[in-house]
């Protein structure tokens, strides 16, 4: 396979490890080494990949593959950016109440996927939520840039906004592969589950491929395949202490294998108005940024859906803990404002190591 030439300038590092582990263990897949890989930019992100393979060669070519797949998606997805030849969810905003768009299928499939989440997640994860998120992304900027002059978004404002997030006005036309927003005041925003969506759907590319035994992980997004080629464990993965100053810099280590992990979480990206934050993660209900967490981490296969339950942190406890309770095979965690942490009921046999002490 020949390089992407951007690709390259991206890596960041690709570490060759050998196989250090004993004879008992050589009979697994003695012929596997470990390798890592991580590139930016593409959905804004670093993306990381650890995973096994039988030479250096082999490796580079299943990042190449999950890096031009990942910028496909990130390049159909992009919601503020053209590209030449391409129709993507900007298209589809910059032709709201005007025309349908013909878009590729992966935007129709994430489109149809984010309707069944809305449903599933009582509106907490609206796609049509673009109108209200833009007004807070073009403060929240501003407030970034010059903090002194930074401001709140006027409520009249929020409100005759989200007078244009009615998802059933996302018009899909499979047969015609069109998008229509018929409101043409209202955007689409897929930042909460394009991601998870697009770490999905290239893990199984990947994995069809011959990348077996592997994890990914798109800002976070962790998706991971098959057990250690060397050892037969599952991989382990952190889910980051919100306390940014803690000693700890994990709350817990699970042991996954086909499993994802995601953490939605309010401790990073934030502007700040008269001494008090503001995060980035919106609540439709009440306009304003949810505010009874610190993060929610969800623990569930499918890395989309992972990402769309995320958005039980604009939830109430119980009615999220509800929520998750009646998923086969997902847990959840929740970090309280006050430091408190609760999660549901087989989140801890997943736990590897913990680091906290309170439920």
């Amino acid at each position: 396979m020949k390089l992407n030439k951007k690709l390259v300038a991206c890596l960041l590092i690709i570490v060759f490890i050998f196989n250090l582990t004993g004879c008992t263990k050589l009979s697994y897949s003695a012929k596997l080494k470990r390798y890592d890989a991580s590139f930016l930019e593409l959905f804004d992100t670093v993306t990381t990949i650890t995973g096994y393979a039988k030479d250096k060669e082999e490796f580079t070519n299943y990042a190449q593959m999950i890096y031009d797949n990942l910028k496909e998606y990130h390049q159909l997805y992009d919601i503020y950016n053209d590209y030449d030849g391409i129709n993507n969810i900007k298209t589809i905003n910059d032709n709201a109440g005007k025309k349908p768009v013909k878009v590729d299928q992966k935007i129709i499939d994430l489109l149809k996927f984010a309707k069944e989440a809305y449903k599933l997640t009582n509106g907490q994860m609206n796609v049509a939520f673009g109108a209200v998120l833009s007004v807070w992304h073009d403060y929240r900027t501003r407030g970034v840039d010059d903090p002194v002059n930074a401001k709140l978004p006027p409520m009249d404002l929020l409100k005759e906004k989200a007078k244009h997030t009615d998802i059933n006005k996302v018009v899909i036309n499979e047969k015609d592969s069109t998008v229509y927003l018929e409101d043409p005041e209202m955007s689409l925003d897929v930042g909460a589950v394009g991601k998870g969506f697009a770490t999905e759907k290239v893990a199984a590319i990947a994995y069809k491929n011959g990348f077996k035994s592997g994890s990914i992980s798109v800002g976070g997004n962790v998706r991971t395949l098959d057990p250690k080629a060397d050892t037969g464990e599952a991989w382990s993965i952190g889910i980051q202490n919100p306390d940014l100053e803690s000693k700890d810099k994990y709350l817990y280590i699970l042991d996954l294998k086909n499993m994802s992990l995601v953490t939605s979480g309010v401790y990073e990206r934030y502007y700040t108005v008269d001494g008090k934050q503001y995060h980035h993660i919106i609540d439709p209900d009440t306009l304003m940024p949810a505010n009874d967490y610190l993060s929610v981490s969800i623990v569930t296969k499918d890395s989309g859906m992972a990402d769309a339950l995320a958005k039980v942190i604009n939830m109430p406890f119980e009615e999220g803990r509800k929520l998750i309770e009646s998923i086969p095979d997902t847990e959840a965690l929740w970090v309280f404002k006050n430091g408190d942490i609760k999660y549901s009921t087989n989140f801890e046999s997943y736990v590897k190591k913990s680091y906290v002490s309170n439920k």
